[in-house]
């Protein structure tokens, strides 16, 4: 038999993988949450065990950011993710109202398509696993190519430690025949039921055009505002760390800071001493001029680079080793400014404003020319500064005093504990929230009788026979577990 080529091999295995998941996920949705939970805790057991070595992978693999961070992130999505939701109820009742006559009920909402990109490749695998699974979902991982093995060894930890806990083979799986046709061929299969879509915009926009419930991320493009009653030292140290951190491959981290004149000087000294090199004009003019295509997108081997990487590759002399990332003057924004779009990569641009009003302006531009409904950074004490640039501005994580990167996912801050995060109607998503938990759990509603029906109503009704179709479940089995689980709660 001939040998299938590369595009037509990657549609056969999402096909397979697809219709696999939804037998799996039918045979475990009526699971209990004890069950489920065993399942999990198992899981995230076993990424724990296994990160140090998944975090190498995803750097080796990509060449992006550091082996180190990569396990943090991946811990992150593991543990952190976990503590977040492993109190959560997602079987049978989850809630009785009494008052109103409502009892809510946990279903699946069926096989999940989970898109992972090559920057956050190990991390954003193990969260869209774990809360599809908690919620009984299937998930079928479609990796990014160029992130491939490292993804497809993180699922396979997580799949063989569920299914050694009793999760049914096939719930979770990851493509390993990655091609852009096989990955359309998951997302439209009939058996896909949600895509999570995390990565680029061409990515994100084919998830939202298949015509099944997606949820789907933006572009980043941070603007940092430190105000002049900020703390300038915390401020200097907290942009340098979290621009610097993984070589900036977080969509919310710092990409431009927009420094309040009256302590712009004294900013820019202490970012240095952080370790923040700063590029003269030309430097600057001739890194980007490589950094970005003409369309304005980075070439890729700029993505997540430590500054001695971005000066080798940009032809710069006089980056020191000690430097952790470098900072370009920022003279304008739009697209005859590159350094004013995102940069994954530890290049952050650095302009100074008036007075907060026109820090705020400056912020609002940057996020609506390349980062709508985001996140923004904000550094200050002064109440009326904070909420003045909370309230007015397109970004719905307003991160305060704390790391863009690490705060926008939860880390640093209580937000939820995400590695998806989605930017709101402004910026092209059903949503505003940190993705999680509650975004792949549907919920039936029991509803009792609570108030009589108008009288015209009921003196006019039309008369017709109305017939009770087939619930479709072949397992009766099933049927009557979860009936007997759920008047047990009602008992209670």
């Amino acid at each position: 038999m001939p040998q299938l080529d590369k595009d037509l091999s990657s549609i056969q295995q999402a096909r397979t993988l697809a219709t696999r998941a939804r037998e799996a996920m039918r045979s475990f949705q009526f699971a209990t949450q004890d069950e489920v939970d065993r399942i999990c805790e198992a899981m995230v057991a076993a990424v724990m065990r296994e990160a140090p070595r998944l975090g190498q992978m995803a750097h080796d693999e990509t060449g992006f950011g550091y082996p180190a961070h990569k396990q943090l992130k991946t811990e992150f999505a593991a543990q952190g993710v976990w503590n977040s939701i492993k109190d959560a109820p997602t079987c049978g009742v989850l809630r009785r109202d009494e008052s109103r006559g409502i009892v809510e009920i946990g279903w699946p909402v069926g096989v999940i398509c989970a898109l992972t990109p090559s920057t956050n490749p190990t991390s954003t695998a193990v969260f869209k696993a774990l809360i599809g699974v908690k919620a009984r979902n299937a998930v079928v991982v479609a990796p990014h190519p160029s992130a491939r093995k490292c993804t497809a060894e993180a699922v396979r930890v997580m799949a063989e430690a569920g299914e050694a806990a009793g999760m049914p083979a096939g719930l979770l799986s990851c493509m390993t025949e990655v091609t852009v046709q096989g990955t359309n061929e998951l997302m439209s299969h009939y058996a896909t039921s949600m895509i999570l879509a995390t990565g680029g915009p061409g990515m994100v926009k084919a998830a939202h055009s298949v015509g099944k419930p997606a949820h789907g991320v933006g572009p980043g493009n941070v603007p940092a505002y430190v105000d002049r009653s900020a703390d300038i030292e915390q401020a200097a140290t907290m942009i340098v760390e979290s621009k610097s951190f993984d070589c900036s491959t977080i969509c919310a981290t710092e990409q431009s800071v927009i420094a309040d004149a009256p302590i712009a000087d004294r900013l820019r000294s202490a970012m240095e001493a952080k370790g923040a090199h700063w590029l003269t004009r030309d430097q600057a003019e001739k890194l980007l001029s490589r950094m970005f295509r003409p369309n304005g997108l980075m070439n890729a081997e700029y993505v997540g680079r430590s500054p001695q990487d971005l000066a080798r590759e940009g032809g710069i002399d006089g980056v020191p080793a000690s430097a952790r990332i470098l900072v370009a003057d920022l003279d304008g924004i739009g697209a005859e400014y590159p350094l004013s779009r995102e940069k994954l990569t530890t290049l952050l641009g650095f302009m100074t404003v008036a007075d907060a009003k026109e820090g705020r302006q400056r912020a609002g531009e940057l996020l609506r020319f390349g980062g709508d409904g985001h996140t923004m950074v904000i550094h200050a004490t002064d109440d009326e500064v904070i909420y003045t640039l909370g309230v007015m501005e397109p970004a719905f994580r307003i991160v305060v005093n704390s790391w863009g990167s690490l705060g926008a996912i939860g880390s640093t801050t209580d937000l939820m504990p995400s590695l998806t995060l989605a930017p709101g109607g402004v910026g092209g998503a059903v949503v505003s929230d940190n993705i999680t938990l509650q975004h792949v759990l549907n919920v039936k509603r029991l509803a009792y009788h609570q108030h009589e029906a108008p009288a015209v109503a009921r003196a006019h009704g039309g008369s017709g026979a109305s017939g009770a179709g087939s619930s479709g479940l072949h397992d009766s089995e099933l049927v009557e577990r979860l009936v007997s689980a759920v008047l047990k709660e009602l008992k209670k």
